[in-house]
């Protein structure tokens, strides 16, 4: 058998249906994907001098996938703290993004947000903002996966004076990235209550045109739907429905606020969605019916929502966080089980973004996306259940190596594709001038 790797030492989450962990599994990737998944003997008595890596005992599973963050956001981590989400917005992060925000502290937060990511196991981000093209450089030249809109609003932002200008910048975008491996072009329209029908129409055509995701905030405060309800008469979600843009390549991040009628026409429609319960918490916007939701067979993934309203981009704590609030919340402790936790980590966020036919599981054919999670610390020790461990123990500090599409960025615990040290210099130099 050829291949350039064998991930070796450990235990295999395939995350497959039904799947079982293949203790002394691993995987062989040959150029950038899956080869073979098997009991480790045999596939180094296939290949004997490919080149191994040592998971030392541990986990090694599909990379996990943040469905909605806002990444160069990095840089306002701390900056504006215990607001609502309106008064956050537009009296703190907006005028903050004004000043601080050009291409050069873009690719500068994206970056740092690059690293915080890979060292938290996460293989590809859903970004959503603005000046895409240093987003997506960034993110192509450190090797992570990543679905990088151009975003609009019906104001002037950092990288667009009008909307239509965002538009030109998204179909830009589209050309040049339409190809690419790692990253995959999109529009993001910011929310319908920040974004005209005609815009929203205009953008939803752009992401036809191209087949590409068409990504919104939606849903997201009690203050939305209300507003939305007075001016249009129906919810946010059936306003976009009845506007004809909402469709199996939809992102709708939040939807918090969502009546039984919204869910079924968010499953009808097949839109995924994002579901950021930190950043709902802590901006008090509520707890979104994720439960539900899974049940009428809506795709649900994880996100972190941006470095500012989180303040980590740590998608395994937000995780644990999940499966551990909506016990809480139904009094229900079979509700969120750990092995749907962690389905929701890897395969159901590659769902909601439209790249489970490349990455989500460990089988032949599919991008070799994958990450390796110690078990050797006091917390991980003894590991009884590996799902149990991933959904209430494991910690983002726990991850090794890390490999996108083959390519190794991170190993032993060491960034490979990009010098942390002076990202974390520079990131400090530009905060200091907000």
């Amino acid at each position: 058998m050829e291949c350039d790797l064998i991930i070796t030492g450990g235990t295999v989450l395939t995350m497959t249906p039904d799947s079982q962990p293949l203790r002394d599994g691993a995987v062989a990737v040959r150029d950038g994907r899956i080869v073979a998944v098997a009991p480790a003997t045999e596939l180094i008595d296939l290949a004997p001098t490919t080149t191994l890596l040592d998971a030392g005992g541990g986990l090694i599973l599909p990379g996990f996938v943040n469905t909605h963050t806002h990444l160069a956001m990095t840089l306002l981590r701390g900056y504006a703290d215990d607001y609502v989400l309106q008064e956050w917005l537009s009296q703190h992060i907006w005028p903050a993004e004004k000043t601080l925000m050009h291409p050069d502290t873009v690719a500068l937060g994206t970056r740092l947000a690059i690293a915080e990511s890979i060292r938290a196991g996460v293989t590809c981000v859903c970004d959503m903002y603005f000046f895409s093209q240093s987003i997506a450089g960034e993110l192509a030249s450190a090797g992570l996966r990543a679905v990088v809109p151009e975003s609009l609003i019906d104001f002037p932002t950092p990288s667009s004076p009008t909307p239509d200008d965002a538009l030109h910048l998204a179909r830009d975008l589209m050309e040049r990235y339409r190809d690419h491996p790692l990253i995959r072009p999109a529009i993001a329209p910011h929310a319908p209550y920040s974004v005209s029908a005609a815009n929203l129409v205009k953008a939803a055509e752009l992401a036809d045109e191209f087949g590409v995701p068409f990504i919104t905030h939606l849903a997201e405060t009690r203050a939305e739907v209300d507003g939305i309800l007075r001016d249009k008469g129906v919810s946010p979600v059936a306003y976009l429905a009845d506007l004809g843009i909402l469709s199996e390549r939809t992102v709708a991040a939040h939807c918090v606020h969502v009546s039984p009628e919204d869910i079924d026409l968010l499953a009808e429609l097949e839109v995924g969605v994002a579901s950021n319960p930190v950043s709902n918490l802590k901006l008090a916007s509520g707890v979104a019916p994720v439960p539900q939701m899974l049940a009428a067979g809506i795709k649900v993934g994880f996100g972190t929502d941006g470095a500012a309203s989180n303040n980590t981009l740590d998608l395994l704590r937000d995780a644990q966080i999940v499966a551990l609030l909506y016990k809480g919340v139904t009094g229900d402790p079979t509700c969120m089980p750990a092995r749907q936790v962690v389905e929701l980590l890897t395969i159901g966020g590659a769902r909601v973004l439209g790249l489970d036919d490349r990455i989500g599981t460990l089988e032949p054919g599919k991008d070799a996306d994958i990450i390796c999670l110690g078990v050797d610390g006091p917390h991980a020790t003894p590991l009884h259940d590996p799902y149990s461990h991933v959904a209430y123990a494991a910690r983002a500090a726990d991850v090794t190596h890390v490999l996108v599409r083959g390519r190794v960025v991170m190993q032993g615990r060491q960034l490979v594709t990009l010098d942390e040290a002076d990202t974390l210099a520079q990131a400090r130099r530009a905060a200091a001038a907000i």
